[in-house]
């Protein structure tokens, strides 16, 4: 991770002693898996033929009580962008966002209560991931370079999400994919060791997020073949 990067954990805690899997501390929600279509993406964003030209919607902050906000004095803050890059290291799976600075772990490809970076995976066939989050100010763009196969777990808004609600869209690497204000997601998961996104988003970036563990004792597993 760059020096200038800020480690960001929305849930809150404890990356060392996550709870296990194997001993019954937590249980797997195993999100479905669907093919990343026009159609399928509906209500969740849609497909990103270009980088260049796609565009990301931004949204006015939520109105608060009955009068309305003013015109030109909602979000205006534009967008950002840089590039995302995904780096699988060792049995878990790490993120940077650099338009951001920010960097995350986002998975992990063992028993989360055991998984080391200086360990092999023994299974690349889908991660667990324990948080996801939404931007209730504008949405975001990912599009891979170099054609990667990529999956964007996504979920409908709402603030009363469940594992259970979780999408598995999978990309085959020709598109990229518009992720619409108010749904929940993680940042993209590459099928490969590590992928680099170009990466569009509000400048404001609000977030709200969920910790699948302490909410509701389980991780979600997410299919990535």
């Amino acid at each position: 991770m760059p020096d200038d990067t800020q480690f960001s954990n929305f849930a809150g805690v404890d990356l060392a002693r996550m709870p296990s899997i194997a001993r019954g501390e937590a249980r797997m929600v195993t999100a479905k898996r669907v093919r990343a279509t026009a159609e399928s993406l509906k209500g969740y964003g849609h497909l990103v033929e270009d980088f260049a030209t796609g565009k990301v919607t931004i949204v006015t902050w939520p109105q608060p009580g009955w009068r309305p906000i003013v015109d030109g004095t909602g979000n205006e803050g534009g967008v950002v962008e840089d590039t995302f890059e995904m780096v699988r290291s060792g049995q878990i799976q790490h993120a940077v966002n650099h338009a951001v600075g920010r960097g995350y772990i986002t998975g992990w490809f063992d028993d989360p209560a055991t998984a080391r970076e200086d360990a092999a995976p023994r299974d690349l066939t889908r991660l667990y991931t324990h948080e996801a989050n939404y931007h209730p100010d504008g949405g975001q763009v990912f599009f891979p370079r170099g054609g990667a196969a990529f999956v964007a777990l996504l979920a409908r808004p709402g603030d009363d999400v469940k594992p259970e609600d979780f999408v598995a869209f999978h990309f085959d690497g020709r598109f990229g994919v518009h992720i619409d204000p108010g749904v929940w997601h993680q940042p993209v998961f590459p099928v490969g060791e590590r992928a680099t996104f170009d990466d569009r988003q509000g400048k404001v970036h609000a977030c709200v997020a969920v910790d699948f563990v302490s909410e509701f004792g389980a991780y979600v597993a997410v299919p990535l073949v």
